[in-house]
């Protein structure tokens, strides 16, 4: 945990880091508040559909605006952070990736905490088991948060003098909404939804009458055509979107939400309800979305971004929070592919952490994913000093041996570096298992070795002869060099340098990883030769060139 004190408040006042900028909006907007009075921040979460990273992007980024907040007020002024769910909502429609489809359709319209369980019957109603599951993550990962339910807390009376203010404040809601709806929606919105005493659905119905004094609403239930009169409190209304984000806002007190990008109009129209019910809207910014493979929005009920669990399946959690991290106002594509980048780049920001002064540490994003503390990194040692051996590494070992199993890689690893072990480096053990786990499932199916031409057959004989003359204890300063000393007088593989000389373009590399290992891309060759073994390279290159 961050040791929090003046010299460091005094590094983050000034620290370009996104958290840190946000963290200084807030700090502004208590001024001249009690300082006993906690800052609220808070998540939103619709659990029409199965958990998503979006829904796991928000609590974290969330999270590391509240920790940058502390740091900057050196933890004097308490804040909690509430994840909430707007359980009470109708179920619009049945979602795609969800069993017993046909039941769920019998209780469309009703409350997502009144559908039953699809899944089984561990949870009361669909509603609570998607909370659930954000839940048992968010707690796994050991965010610290207080859940919401929207039924729970609209049945409680927690809003309902919110609630009342928003029946006074009736005409100036429906004034900020309608003119943002087409003329047939016009004729039929109100800002409240009663839920149905017949049927226990949540109506879309215009209000007939209204009494702000009795606290009460009319309206004509749209099957019987009978007049019905009901209490606005006590969990008989819930409010329509854009009200019930700025009843929230008000009822709680709410000091910080981020949204997605596409609620940007909705922020806005939420933000002028809530002033009219004699609030203020909290501070926050709009998040870019994230994509899938093909370039199209992910969605909860469509199931066409990765899960948590699909996630977590091939990487471990830090590297997850990176990702969250990284450029939030950009959009970015989320899948598979991507994994094995941001693991590499989470342990590049952890090994450069221990070097870094103050100041760069604030602006590294391991500080921000571990809330001030993040692990050391666990480096082995090499003829070349502390190496960190990343994700793609392991999976170019996995691939040249075609293994299913991660002792395989520990042969390698522990010949290139004696005493390391699973026990001495249990991070890298299960980065072993993860990389295993992803070549198995993710690049054996894909995997097509090129055949090589002549120019490459020549090549390949050059590099063989080479690393055969090589003593098989060799480091990877010395192999890289022999790679380069056969690429450098190949046509093909020239490359000029600034300052004249002739050195070897990336091609040379490329055609490497193609035709010795049938992918595209990879680490360090020189390295990825002091692990695998000179011996088991060369059994490589000939089966290159046996190829046909």
């Amino acid at each position: 945990m961050t040791a929090f004190s003046p010299e460091l408040a005094a590094l983050a006042n000034t620290s370009p880091a996104w958290p840190f900028e946000e963290a200084r909006k807030l700090v502004k907007r208590i001024a001249g508040r009690p300082a006993d009075r906690p800052v609220l921040f808070e998540t939103g979460y619709g659990p029409s559909g199965l958990p998503h990273i979006g829904t796991f992007g928000e609590v974290a980024r969330t999270t590391m605006v509240r920790h940058a907040f502390r740091t900057l007020t050196e933890d004097r002024i308490p804040t909690r952070l509430i994840a909430f769910s707007d359980d009470m909502d109708g179920l619009r429609k049945v979602p795609d990736n969800v069993p017993n489809r046909d039941m769920m359709a019998a209780y469309l319209g009703k409350p997502l905490t009144v559908v039953p369980d699809p899944f089984s019957n561990e949870y009361p109603s669909f509603g609570a088991a998607n909370n659930a599951r954000l839940r048992a993550f968010l707690d796994a990962f050991g965010f610290e948060y207080e859940f919401m339910s929207a039924t729970e807390t609209y049945a409680s009376g927690a809003f309902d003098a919110s609630l009342r203010k928003m029946l006074w404040a009736y005409d100036a809601v429906m004034d900020i909404i309608l003119p943002t709806l087409g003329e047939e929606r016009r004729a039929t919105y109100s800002p409240f939804l009663p839920i149905c005493p017949r049927t226990g659905v949540v109506l879309q119905v215009p209000m007939i009458r209204r009494d702000p004094q009795a606290g009460t609403v009319t309206y004509r239930d749209p099957e019987t055509g009978e007049e019905i009169t009901t209490p606005v409190t006590g969990g008989r209304v819930k409010c329509q979107w854009k009200a019930d984000w700025a009843l929230r806002w008000h009822a709680l007190g709410i000091d910080y939400e981020m949204a997605g990008k596409d609620l940007i109009d909705s922020v806005t129209l939420s933000s002028k309800i809530c002033k009219a019910l004699g609030g203020r809207a909290p501070d926050g910014f709009n998040y870019e979305l994230f994509l899938d493979s093909e370039g199209k929005k992910i969605s909860k009920s469509k199931g066409n971004g990765l899960t948590i669990d699909e996630w977590l399946a091939y990487a471990n959690p830090s590297s997850l929070s990176l990702y969250m991290y990284r450029e939030p106002k950009a959009a970015k594509r989320l899948h598979f592919d991507v994994i094995p980048r941001t693991v590499d780049e989470y342990l590049q920001f952890l090994t450069v952490f221990p070097k870094q002064d103050p100041k760069a540490q604030l602006q590294n994003p391991v500080w921000h994913i571990h809330a001030g503390n993040p692990p050391a990194p666990e480096t082995v040692p090499s003829a070349e000093g502390a190496t960190q051996v990343t994700f793609g590494m392991l999976m170019k070992l996995a691939s040249a041996s075609n293994t299913a199993n991660k002792e395989t890689l520990w042969g390698f690893l522990k010949r290139y570096a004696p005493g390391v072990s699973p026990q001495t480096h249990p991070g890298l053990d299960e980065l072993a298992g993860y990389s295993v786990r992803y070549f198995i499932e993710k690049i054996l199916p894909n995997k097509v070795f090129a055949v090589p031409d002549d120019v490459e057959r020549m090549a390949l004989g050059t590099l063989k002869a080479s690393l055969a003359a090589l003593p098989a204890a060799v480091d990877a300063k010395t192999v890289q060099d022999a790679i380069y000393d056969v690429a450098r007088p190949i046509p093909r593989y020239q490359q000029v340098m600034k300052d004249g000389s002739t050195g070897v373009s990336l091609a040379w590399f490329d055609a490497l990883y193609r035709l010795l290992l049938g992918e595209d891309k990879g680490p360090r060759f020189g390295t990825f030769v002091a692990m695998y073994g000179v011996a088991e390279t060369v059994l490589l290159i000939d089966a290159a060139l046996e190829r046909a």
